[in-house]
């Protein structure tokens, strides 16, 4: 049996944590089999551990006692417990070649958006992040979830803990796509927070980090969709960057509330931890919370996601004290005769036709199939706006935006296998194109009418069906062809994933 198994094994008998909370409890076994002698209180205080905790560890190890009530791991029994994997960097001076690299992805990385509430954070910091994990938690086969990381955390994770699955989930598709360019091996999904998770991303994370906007609405939002991806429930944390400025502490105590309404233990609070490029309003710093979920956690959690409010950041036409608007040309939307509508739409607005939310819309089809949907889309949530067309399998969907279109060609060309797209002011019309007699067009076509349901799966179905193979040679050929589609949505993929899609299926035929 490896060491690691024999530990484990251990631990489990003892009925104590086996998760990223296992650090303290490893390195009391180390400390055990380290030929020195150990009394209860000795151990109680140097592993920072609860006595009764230390005694179900020690009922389960084989020990040897000497007078004294001393005790240790015989010394033909310490190889079996051997914590090889405890050492870890504890200073990013250890690692400068890690740092150089850092401050050179930050310096290129795409610059940062103001109705984002973006602002980096220098290099060091990231880098302590990552240190910080390291030497709090037991990463050895762990996930982290990067609830949003326009400060490339996951890369500085990746570099330093190479062991450990690291996933981003962000609503900047510059980010995402810059985070891939690095190939160091992060999981990169599209999310807006405001709208839900991916669900490749509920319930898969060990361990969580975000730095979100500072408003009581923002901190809750990402704390709340943070707490969403914890896969290990009891031993779960949350790393949480949040700063305010020392004349305004009513603010910081808000954001507080905001957290203590998740029922979230603050474990830990770092002061100072994170220094930024800018953000002098607060020092250019912020606190690092280690925050971990309770058994009220959740329910509370639902709560708040069920009065979810989109104006989160302090910036911009999702700012918190930015005014309602109302979206221009609904009269576009009275002609269109739609079968359902989508969104936020005038209550006196056809009041008999169906409604569905976005959220809504994005987790799950819509049980009915209208030929028509109407879809507003309110200032700030553009960026949904090509995984909002592709949810509805309508024929034809008509957007009401807050403005013109930004980039047309460009949703165009991504969406170019399924929709035929025209747009007048505000108003955006996506015509579903025929179906392709078959190839490749036909399986990506599968793919994305199917949008909610997993990418590999249906493309293998595809493969099975258009080039004879058989289910494995067709998993085989997803894999290699493209590892990123792996359990995770049309809906999820970041729009480069999605350009890359043609060529990509057309490898496997």
């Amino acid at each position: 049996m490896a060491d690691q198994d024999a530990i484990d094994q251990l631990l489990a008998q003892a009925g104590v944590s086996l998760g990223v909370d296992s650090r303290r409890l490893r390195t009391a076994v180390a400390l055990l089999g380290d030929g020195r002698w150990w009394t209860l209180a000795d151990l109680v205080r140097e592993t920072a551990t609860s006595r009764r905790t230390i005694e179900a560890l020690l009922r389960e190890l084989p020990l040897e006692h000497n007078s004294g009530d001393r005790v240790r791991i015989p010394a033909d029994q310490t190889g079996r417990y051997n914590n090889g994997q405890l050492a870890v960097i504890s200073d990013p001076r250890e690692v400068p070649d890690v740092l150089d690299r850092l401050e050179t992805l930050i310096a290129k990385a795409p610059r940062g958006r103001h109705t984002l509430d973006h602002v980096a954070a220098t290099a060091e910091t990231v880098l302590r992040r990552a240190i910080l994990l390291g030497t709090r938690f037991w990463l050895p086969g762990a996930r982290l979830l990067g609830v949003g990381d326009h400060d490339l955390t996951s890369l500085a994770v990746r570099m330093v803990h190479p062991e450990v699955e690291v996933m981003v989930a962000d609503i900047d598709e510059r980010i995402l796509g810059y985070i891939d360019d690095q190939d160091l091996g992060v999981h990169t999904r599209w999310a807006d927070l405001r709208l839900g998770l991916p669900p490749s991303a509920r319930g898969w994370a060990d361990l969580a980090i975000t730095d979100p906007p500072y408003t009581p609405e923002g901190i809750g939002l990402f704390a709340a969709r943070a707490a969403e991806g914890l896969r290990d429930r009891d031993q779960g944390r949350i790393l949480l960057a949040y700063g305010a400025s020392e004349r305004t502490p009513m603010l910081a105590l808000k954001v507080q509330r905001a957290l203590s309404d998740l029922n979230l233990l603050n474990e830990a609070i770092f002061p100072n931890f994170n220094r930024y490029h800018g953000a002098e309003a607060i020092g250019s710093a912020a606190d690092l919370y280690v925050l971990r979920p309770t058994t009220k956690t959740w329910p509370a959690i639902a709560a708040r996601l069920d009065r979810l409010t989109t104006a989160i950041y302090t910036q911009g036409p999702q700012a918190v004290e930015a005014s309602a608007s109302g979206l221009p040309g609904v009269e576009a939307v009275e002609t269109f005769a739609p079968g359902l509508l989508a969104g936020d739409w005038p209550r006196e607005l056809l009041p008999k036709v169906p409604r569905a939310r976005l959220a809504t819309l994005l987790a799950k089809p819509y049980a009915a199939a209208p030929d028509r949907v109407a879809i507003a889309v309110p200032a700030g949530l553009e960026a949904a706006v090509p995984r909002l067309l592709l949810a509805t399998r309508a024929r034809h969907v008509r957007v009401l935006l807050a403005g013109p279109p930004g980039d047309l060609p460009a949703l165009a060309s991504a969406l170019s296998p399924v929709y035929e797209l025209t747009a007048g002011g505000p108003v955006l019309d996506a015509v579903r194109l025929p179906l392709p007699d078959g190839g490749a067009a036909r399986i990506v076509r599968r793919v994305l009418d199917g949008a909610h349901g997993k990418v590999a799966n249906l493309w293998r179905e595809g493969l099975t069906e258009a080039a004879g193979l058989t289910k494995k040679q067709a998993r085989a050929a997803v894999e290699e062809a493209a590892p990123w589609a792996a359990d995770v949505t049309a809906l999820d993929l970041p729009l480069h994933r999605l350009a890359e899609l043609p060529a990509a299926v057309s490898r496997t035929l």
